[in-house]
């Protein structure tokens, strides 16, 4: 495990168990909304965001946290794992409004309000992006390990099994 991708819903947990698993791993994160987005709300654009995108996928080690469905494939690609967080809506739904007002590492603002595009978006998830995610995953199932999440206890008890295994060399 030494290139991960982290997927799922917003609002699922994503960059939280990403970060849980860079402590666990000590592989260098990188979160997309950081890459695509800049502190003043506007984004990187498409050429921008792609370039930057490919440099990161030619590292030697990370941890990609973030969907954007239309350069998955080049991240599956590149990966050796998957962890897809595919939790239902209604946790989801908690999880992003939950976040409303708190400043995050995975994002160059805060969020003031949880507007209702991007409820609607989430709701939408399942049906529109989930399936979509399934069918690429679906073609590379034999040559990465792909790991999938239905709760979030599930995920939090892969990462207390990741830091088991990786505990620091007391010094």
């Amino acid at each position: 495990m030494q290139k991960v991708l982290v997927i799922g819903c917003p609002g699922a947990g994503k960059s939280t168990f990403a970060r849980g698993l860079r402590d666990a791993t000590g592989l260098p994160l990188y979160y997309l909304d950081m890459l695509w987005h800049r502190p003043d709300r506007t984004t990187l654009g498409r050429e921008a965001f792609d370039a930057a995108l490919l440099q990161l996928v030619g590292r030697e080690k990370w941890i990609i946290d973030g969907n954007y469905l239309r350069t998955l494939g080049i991240r599956l690609a590149a990966c050796d794992t998957v962890f897809l967080l595919d939790y239902p809506v209604d946790v989801c739904l908690a999880g992003a409004a939950e976040r409303i007002g708190k400043p995050r590492q995975d994002l160059p603002w805060v969020e003031l309000s949880f507007d209702a595009e991007f409820r609607q978006w989430i709701e939408n998830f399942p049906r529109e992006q989930l399936p979509q995610i399934y069918h690429l995953l679906a073609q590379y199932r034999e040559t990465r390990k792909i790991i999938i999440f239905h709760s979030r206890k599930e995920a939090q008890r892969y990462i207390q099994g990741v830091q088991s295994i990786f505990k620091p060399s007391q010094s």
